[in-house]
C-alpha cells in the first residue's frame, strides 16, 4: 500500500532540511540505493514503503518499538512529554522516550515538527500487520517479560577461561603478525564479487598455519584495526602494520582489541556491555531475539560475527568473558591490555644460533626481535618456540631493505646465546661480496634499466622464466624493462636475485616496499554521495534556484492525492494569512483550490505563496 500524501509532504520537508552529514547517515541506515530516485519526494516514498519500513523496524529494540505503537495510536503529533506520558500507559520506561523518539527521526521512521512527533500513517500500519507476520503486536511487545538472566560466571572458571583466552588471544596475534609478513612479500586479489582469491587464500593459511576458513576471519580482524587494506583490488599491508609488527605482545592485542570494541555497534556494546559478567552462547542469542523481535537474521548474523571475533581475540573463551575482556568492556583497552599481558607466556630475547644455519627461540620471541628477524631469515616454525633459517636469499632480502653485513652481524651477535657459527660467518661474507651484482635505476618514461658487471648474470635474466612478466629486452651493455623501477627492484629480490636500487647517479638506494595507500572506497559510499549530490541538485534550499519547483512539486503531491493542506499566502499590504485548502490545479502560474471552511474556491498566484504544509 502507497504512503500516504500528507505523510510524503511531511517527510520531505523534514528531509530536505537535513544536512548532507545527517542525509548520509539515513540513507547508510536504511539502506537506500534506488538510482530512480530524483528529488526528496521520491526519497520520502522510498523510506515509506513497507518493506523499506521493516527493514528499519528490524534494527529497532523493543522499548523503541513500544514507543513508536503507541505514539501510532495518537491521532494529533505529541510533545516528547505528552508522548512519555503515552508511552507510560503500556507499561513501558518513559524516561528514555526522547533517546528513542531522536532515533526513530534520525531513520525517517518518526516526523518531527515545530517540537511534536508523529508516526507516518505507512509504519502504524505495518506494525499492526505484524501479528499476521509472527511478529508480537504492541501489546505483546509490552508484556511479554524478557528471558530469565544469563549465568554468572563462576569463579572456578576464571582460571581455565583466563588461560583458553590467552592462548587464543597470542594465536590470533601471531597469526596476524604471519598474515601481514605474507602480504608484505605478495599481496592479494579480491574477487569482484567479495573474498580473497582461492589460490592467495591458500596462501595466506599456509602462511598462518591456519585452515583456509579462518583466513577471511583474520583478515577482518587485521582490516578492523588497520593494519590491511584494499588497495587498487587487493589487500596489502598499511604503514601502520610496521610499528604493529615492532610493539610488545601486549600492544598488538590491544590494537586488535581496541578495534573490535570501537567497531562494536552502539546496539551490541549495550547488549555486551550489561553481560560483562555473564555467560553469552545460546542465551546471549534468546535475550537479543527478545530485545530486537523483527531482527531477525541481520542481528543473529551482527551478533554472531562479534562473538566470534570476541573468541579469536581471547576476549571470551568457549563463551565466557575472560578477565582481560570484561576489563576491555566495562574499562577500556588500557585496562584490558594489561591484564592480558598477566596471561601471556614470558617474552625472550635471545635465541639460539646453530651451525646449520637455523635459529631457535626458546620460547616467544620479543615481537620487536621477531620483526627484525624476519628481514634476515626465513620463519620455518612458528608457536611458542619459533624456528629461523638463514639462507643466501634471505641476506639479500635484508640489504634490499637497508641492513649491511655489519649490521645483520651486530644484531644476530646482540641476540644469539651462541655467538656466530663459522658457516653463518660464511654465508655473510658471500652475500656481502655479490649483493648489488644486479642494480636497477630509473629512466626516462617511467621504465628502468637493469645493468651488471656479470654479462652471465645479465643472461640468466633474460632467459628466466619466473621473471618474465618484466618483458626485460637488451639496451646497450644492460636491461631495459617497461615496469617502473619500484616493480622490477622487489620483482627481482623476491627472485632471489642479489639486487640493489641505484639513483641516477649510481649511488644505492633503500626503496620502501609499498604498501596500500587506501582502501577502496565502497559503491555504497560511493552512491550514496552520488545520491546526496542528486537530491541537492533537485531540491536546493535557495528559493531563488528552485523555490518555485519545489513549491510546485509539494501542490502536485497534495493534488493527486487529495490532500489538503495549509498554504501561507502574503497579502497586498505585507501581511500573511493561512488558508487550509484542497488543492485542484496549478496552471498559469496560479493555484486553483476549495477551500471548505470558507465554502468557496481561490485562485492564488504561486509567487504569492510563502510554504506548504499538511493541514493541521
Amino acid at each position: 500500500m502507497p504512503a500516504t500524501d500528507e505523510s510524503t509532504l511531511a517527510l520531505a520537508a523534514q528531509l530536505r532540511a537535513l544536512s548532507d552529514h545527517e542525509l548520509s547517515a539515513l540513507l547508510t541506515a536504511r539502506d537506500v540505493r534506488g538510482s530512480s530516485i530524483k528529488d526528496f519526494f521520491d526519497l520520502a516514498d522510498a523510506l515509506l514503503d513497507p518493506d523499506s519500513i521493516q527493514n528499519a523496524l528490524g534494527r529497532l529494540d523493543r522499548t523503541a518499538l513500544i514507543t513508536i505503537g503507541a505514539l501510532g495510536t495518537s491521532t494529533v503529533p505529541l510533545s516528547a512529554q505528552d508522548a512519555a506520558a503515552l508511552v507510560s500507559e503500556w507499561g513501558a520506561e518513559p524516561a528514555a522516550v526522547a533517546q528513542h523518539l531522536a532515533a526513530a527521526t534520525e531513520i525517517a521512521i518518526v516526523t518531527h515538527a515545530d517540537g511534536h512527533y508523529a508516526v507516518p500513517p505507512s509504519v502504524s500500519r505495518q506494525l499492526e500487520q505484524w501479528p499476521t507476520l509472527g511478529l508480537p503486536g504492541l501489546d505483546e511487545l509490552a508484556s511479554t517479560p524478557p528471558p530469565a538472566a544469563l549465568v554468572p560466571v563462576s569463579q572456578t572458571e576464571v582460571r581455565v577461561t583466563d588461560a583458553g583466552s590467552a592462548e587464543h588471544a597470542f594465536a590470533t596475534s601471531t597469526s596476524i603478525a604471519e598474515l601481514i609478513s605474507e602480504l608484505q612479500h605478495e599481496s592479494a586479489r579480491e574477487l569482484a564479487r567479495g573474498g580473497v582469491a582461492l589460490p592467495d587464500s591458500k596462501r595466506l593459511a599456509a602462511s598462518m598455519s591456519v585452515d583456509i576458513e579462518r583466513v577471511p576471519e583474520l583478515l577482518e580482524i587485521a582490516s578492523r584495526a588497520g593494519l590491511v587494506a584494499l588497495d587498487s583490488g587487493r589487500w596489502m599491508p598499511t604503514s601502520a602494520s610496521a610499528s604493529w609488527l615492532s610493539g610488545t605482545s601486549g600492544e598488538r592485542w590491544a590494537r586488535l582489541a581496541a578495534a573490535w570494541l570501537q567497531r562494536l555497534p552502539r546496539d551490541i556494546r549495550e547488549i555486551l556491555g550489561h553481560r560483562a559478567h555473564a555467560v553469552w552462547g545460546e542465551q546471549l542469542q534468546n535475550y537479543v531475539d527478545w530485545l530486537f523481535p523483527a531482527g531477525g537474521e541481520r542481528m543473529h548474523e551482527r551478533v554472531l560475527v562479534y562473538t566470534r571475533d570476541a573468541q579469536l581475540l581471547g576476549i571470551t573463551s568457549e563463551h565466557v568473558p575472560s578477565t582481560p575482556g570484561t576489563a576491555l568492556i566495562t574499562e577500556g583497552p588500557v585496562q584490558a591490555a594489561a591484564a592480558m599481558v598477566a596471561l601471556f607466556p614470558a617474552e625472550v630475547t635471545q635465541v639460539y644460533l646453530q651451525h646449520d644455519l637455523s635459529i631457535v627461540s626458546p620460547g616467544p620471541l620479543a615481537p620487536r626481535i621477531d620483526a627484525r628477524l624476519r628481514t634476515i631469515a626465513d620463519v620455518e616454525g612458528r608457536a611458542l618456540a619459533s624456528s629461523y633459517r638463514v639462507s643466501t636469499a634471505s641476506i639479500y632480502r635484508a640489504m634490499a631493505g637497508g641492513e649491511t653485513v655489519s649490521t645483520i652481524r651486530r644484531f644476530l651477535s646482540e641476540i644469539s646465546l651462541t655467538g656466530i657459527p663459522q658457516p653463518l660467518e660464511y654465508l655473510l661474507a658471500e652475500a656481502g661480496s655479490r649483493y648489488g651484482l644486479v642494480r636497477v635505476a630509473a629512466v626516462d618514461g617511467g621504465r628502468a634499466s637493469v645493468r651488471s658487471t656479470d654479462d652471465a648474470m645479465l643472461r640468466t635474466l633474460l632467459v628466466d622464466h619466473g621473471i618474465s612478466a618484466l618483458g626485460l629486452t637488451r639496451a646497450g651493455d644492460g636491461l631495459i624493462s617497461r615496469f617502473n623501477q619500484d616493480i622490477v627492484f622487489w620483482t627481482l629480490s623476491e627472485a632471489r636475485y642479489p639486487v640493489t636500487a641505484e639513483n641516477s647517479d649510481g649511488e644505492v638506494i633503500v626503496l620502501k616496499r609499498p604498501t596500500a595507500s587506501r582502501s577502496n572506497t565502497s559503491e555504497s559510499v560511493d552512491t550514496t554521495a552520488s545520491l546526496i549530490e542528486r537530491l541537492r541538485l533537485g531540491s536546493s534550499s535557495d528559493p531563488d534556484v528552485t523555490g518555485a519547483a519545489w513549491l510546485t512539486r509539494q501542490l502536485d503531491v497534495a493534488i493527486k492525492g487529495k490532500v489538503t493542506i495549509t498554504v501561507t499566502v502574503q497579502l497586498g499590504d505585507g501581511s500573511t494569512a493561512n488558508y487550509q485548502l484542497e488543492p485542484a490545479s496549478v496552471a498559469g502560474g496560479r493555484l486553483r483550490a476549495l477551500d471548505r471552511k470558507a465554502d468557496i474556491e481561490r485562485t492564488l498566484p504561486l509567487a504569492r505563496i510563502l510554504s506548504v504544509s499538511p493541514a493541521k
